[in-house]
């Protein structure tokens, strides 16, 4: 434990009461299997288990993250994500301070993979490009090659230097390192990369391209070689017909200014039934929430929604343009897709959730109390970030607007049978997976009709719901007006808040009032019911000290869980529910660095947050 943690040490009496029931009121079905040598796969757990992981990560041979003086490899990044120490450009030390992950993929840049080494090589072909050495004169650490760099990519400078040497030996790099990490049973590692492209008003339309094993293409499938995602779809479609299996997770839909959900295709034409499977088929989930916001729901698109304010990023990536919301948020696409499904007769938004950092370090850092932001030298520091004055004054911060919007977020969790490639890439293609705003919350979301009264509370929960009903990321099939019900459990982080409540999103097609959407409170901590009326529990009065960042040790819950019936279902109307978690407050990065510096948290940026994470939906279809 480093001094970075007072918010998450509870004193030691009480943690060790903590600890005991988070283990005694878990379903014996839902917990992992106790650790084993390396050399010994542990057996498949048919219930699943939860494990955690980050789909989207940087290394040196991505170009931003090099203009950014990131110099470490692929390799370093898995030994990261194993536990270990590697360094940071800024001169200091990174770890992981909630311990290894079960997952990781390296998705550097597929467009100039490798570029801005070789133009730093004085035995490339491309070293004495005149952008190189204009490139090589402003990387100093700073934003200005960066910002260079992105203008020769708009004036296509940049696309026409191309080095197939160094692009075939970076993408050898990361398969190689990928191969080299993978440890059935034990540590996951996925080959992958980032297919990087977006609209002429620089709205965001990137994706993470995820393999399922070791058959992958020669290079991968760039911006330079089409910026239509369906493009990408199609050599997608082409690979898997060669044997190499993939999908694709669009990321960042905040920042695509409208772009990433509109309602016809890139080039204006109407979508059909064709596009919506193609689509589907290629990118069953989304990254929800992220460094660069959260794409749930946005508080102008959901107004009734009082924790839709949260790790807003109002910007198009890489800019300081404002990006619109309506487009933008999964939430608003969730329910935009049951209308195309219902008129239509397709829907092109069935998506599920996962969560990454998208760290440019090398390491991802979903830690609010450990956070040392993106991207390198440009803001690892406080000052350099936004969070803390430049001169010691209360009023003179760094003049990027993005970076304090940044978030400590976010995590992937996946439940499988085992810890291995094809058990974890099946469970993302059935959307059994939900998304982290960090901490490792443990989440479960079961529909169906046949669930008994006092199923939460039964050891054979969840042989019960697999059993009698469908997991998150599923169809509701209609059963003759029937009613379902669902099914919700979650366990906190031992190193992060308690629990504070559980939450049904409704989104649905109202015969009366048309698209609806509705926020249910269905369990809360300390005894407090929801109102009947209101569907909200009171606050439990859980509260940060801001002088130190130490929280309420008496309010929250380790667990909680709950059957819930819809109290408005109507079985001709088409909807789907997902589950949200929140936890009690804490401090938010911003905060912490403060505190640390001695001064006063940003007044312009919110001192708390509530971290939460999210269950892919299930979709009733009447």
């Amino acid at each position: 434990m480093t001094s970075n943690a007072v918010s998450r040490a509870l004193p030691t009496p009480l943690l060790l009461i903590g600890l005991l029931a988070f283990g005694a009121c878990a379903p014996p079905e839902s917990a992992e299997p106790e650790s084993e040598p390396s050399s010994a796969r542990p057996a498949a757990n048919p219930l699943k288990n939860a494990y955690f992981g980050d789909l989207h990560i940087h290394t040196k041979h991505s170009f931003d993250a090099y203009l950014f003086s990131v110099r470490e490899t692929p390799d370093a990044a898995y030994r990261f994500a194993k536990g270990e120490t590697i360094s940071h450009p800024s001169g200091y030390e990174i770890k992981l301070q909630t311990g290894a992950l079960d997952f990781y993929a390296v998705t550097d840049h597929a467009m100039y993979m490798g570029l801005m080494p070789a133009m730093d090589d004085p035995e490339s072909d491309v070293y004495d490009e005149p952008l190189a050495k204009e490139l090589r004169e402003l990387a100093t650490g700073g934003t200005g090659a960066f910002q260079r760099a992105i203008q020769s990519m708009g004036t296509g400078e940049l696309d026409a230097i191309d080095s197939l040497g160094a692009r075939t030996s970076a993408w050898e790099d990361v398969i190689e390192a990928a191969e080299r990490h993978n440890e059935p049973g034990v540590f996951t590692t996925f080959i992958g990369y980032e297919y990087t492209a977006s609209t002429s008003e620089r709205g965001n339309l990137h994706r993470n391209v995820i393999f399922r094993g070791s058959s992958v293409p020669e290079l991968p499938f760039s911006r330079v070689d089409s910026p239509d995602p369906e493009d990408l779809w199609n050599w997608l479609d082409d690979a898997r017909a060669r044997g190499e299996e993939a999908l694709s997770i669009p990321h960042n839909s905040n920042g695509s200014n409208g772009a990433m959900f509109e309602l016809t295709r890139r080039d204006g034409s109407p979508m059909d039934a064709g596009y919506a499977e193609k689509r589907m088929r290629n990118e069953p989930l989304i990254e929800l929430t992220q460094i660069k916001g959260t794409s749930e729901v946005h508080p102008l698109l959901s107004p009734n929604d009082e924790w839709a304010d949260f790790e807003i990023f109002p910007f198009r990536i890489a800019t300081e343009l404002p990006s619109e919301p309506r487009g933008s948020y999964a939430r608003e696409a969730l329910l935009n897709g049951l209308v195309m499904e219902q008129d239509l007769g397709f829907n092109p938004f069935r998506f599920g959730f996962v969560a990454a950092t998208d760290s440019h370090n090398a390491g991802g850092q979903p830690e609010e109390d450990d956070y040392q932001s993106k991207v390198g030298t440009a803001d690892g520091t406080p000052q350099a970030r936004g969070s803390v004055p430049l001169d010691g004054t209360t009023d003179q911060y760094a003049s990027n607007l993005g970076f304090p919007k940044f978030g400590a977020s976010g995590l992937a969790g996946v439940w499988a049978e085992e810890n291995t490639r094809d058990s974890l890439y099946d469970a993302m293609r059935r959307k059994e997976t939900f998304a982290t705003s960090g901490p490792r919350l443990r989440v479960r979301f079961f529909a169906g009709y046949d669930f008994a009264d006092g199923l939460a509370e039964r050891s054979d929960m969840v042989q019960a719901a697999y059993a009698d009903g469908v997991p998150m990321g599923a169809d509701l099939m209609a059963r003759d007006g029937v009613a379902p019900r669902f099914l919700l459990w979650a366990t906190r982080d031992a190193e992060s808040a308690p629990l504070q409540r559980l939450q049904i999103v409704k989104v649905w097609l109202d015969a009366g009032a048309g698209p609806s959407e509705q926020v249910f409170d269905v369990a809360c901590a300390d005894g407090l019911e929801p109102d009947p009326i209101t569907h909200r529990c009171a606050d439990n009065g859980a509260e940060v000290n801001l002088r130190d960042c130490s929280i309420s040790l008496d309010k929250g819950a380790p667990e909680l869980s709950a059957l819930w019936s819809d109290p408005g279902f109507d079985a001709s109307e088409r909807a789907l529910y997902y589950l949200r978690v929140l936890e009690n407050p804490t401090c938010r990065w911003s905060t912490w660095d403060a505190i640390r510096s001695g001064v006063e948290p940003r007044p312009d940026l919110h001192a708390t947050i509530q971290e939460r994470a999210w269950s892919s939906p299930i979709w009733y279809v009447p």
